[in-house]
């Protein structure tokens, strides 16, 4: 198997460059990983690449995400197929294309269209209106992954999915309900500093009493967890942090340049909060 792990979903706020900090906290021992804010899976990817879990549950509540990576995990050559088609066709007017299949995705769907539009949105952050449809614009600077890299990525990560992945769409407090002593649960919610209203980033708000709740119940089941939540740059905090009641460990991680400051002309450094259960906590204090 190739050294490098899949990444066929490119996605703001992607936590590929972090995996492999937050693997290192993982149990020696895992039975499964729950990762129910999906996004790009960089997490459950490199995991299963890296051997450091036999399988994972992966969650999202943007059921059109859920439905690409069904796509890749069981379609990959006709997703690729179709992708190709897509990047083609755009070559006559890319600007006008775009917006095209924006268009036909908020009222068709179709995880080629997902696919295209994440390889060609501004940061390959996603938008949404206040209707929940794609808004984000196209960065006119580039087409987008070639077809033969991008059936590259969709194959390795095929290959390192398949047979070892279960998926699910919904609220994550259903997936996490699920995780039992012998998993790992790993949470990736939306940033709660720039959630606090409707915020166009974001297919559900995050709601930090709820969050708190699940995280509870979690230590009262005796799961092991991990978060990422929330951060800091130079100039700005995000959000706050979690209750000292819970008992975990916080870390700060490098995740170097803020995509969101990049996406407004800045420049900025990004330092994520790195929450450990309290059980893979005083792993690292022996």
């Amino acid at each position: 198997m190739s050294t490098s792990v899949p990444h066929p979903i490119p996605y703001q706020g992607s936590k590929r460059r972090l995996a492999p900090v937050i693997l290192q906290y993982f149990p020696t021992v895992v039975r499964t990983l729950i990762e129910p804010f999906a996004g790009s899976a960089a997490v459950s990817l490199a995991a299963l690449h890296a051997g450091h879990v036999p399988a994972v549950h992966l969650g999202d509540s943007f059921e059109p995400l859920i439905a690409l990576w069904t796509d890749i995990m069981e379609r990959p050559g006709t997703l690729h197929s179709k992708y190709t088609s897509l990047w083609t066709e755009q070559l006559s007017d890319p600007r006008a294309f775009y917006t095209e299949v924006r268009a036909e995705f908020n009222a068709r769907g179709g995880t080629h269209r997902l696919l295209y539009l994440l390889a060609r949105c501004v940061k390959s952050a996603v938008r949404f209106n206040r209707a929940g449809q794609f808004n984000q614009s196209a960065d006119h600077r580039r087409l987008g992954t070639r077809p033969k890299t991008m059936k590259t990525r969709i194959e390795k990560a095929h290959r390192v999915l398949q047979g070892r992945t279960a998926l699910f769409t919904g609220d994550y407090r259903e997936l996490v309900c699920q995780a039992q002593k012998g998993d790992i649960v790993y949470l990736d919610p939306p940033y709660e500093g720039t959630s606090g209203t409707r915020d166009t980033r974001y297919f559900e708000q995050f709601n930090r009493v709820e969050f708190v709740e699940c995280l509870e119940q979690l230590l009262r089941r005796k799961v092991p967890f991990i978060v990422s939540l929330d951060g800091r740059t130079e100039q700005k905090d995000f959000g706050t942090c979690l209750p000292e009641f819970l008992g975990l460990t916080r870390l700060e991680v490098d995740a170097g340049p803020s995509s969101q400051a990049t996406l407004h002309g800045r420049r900025a450094h990004t330092i994520e909060s790195l929450y450990l259960s309290p059980d893979l906590g005083a792993s690292i204090r022996q």
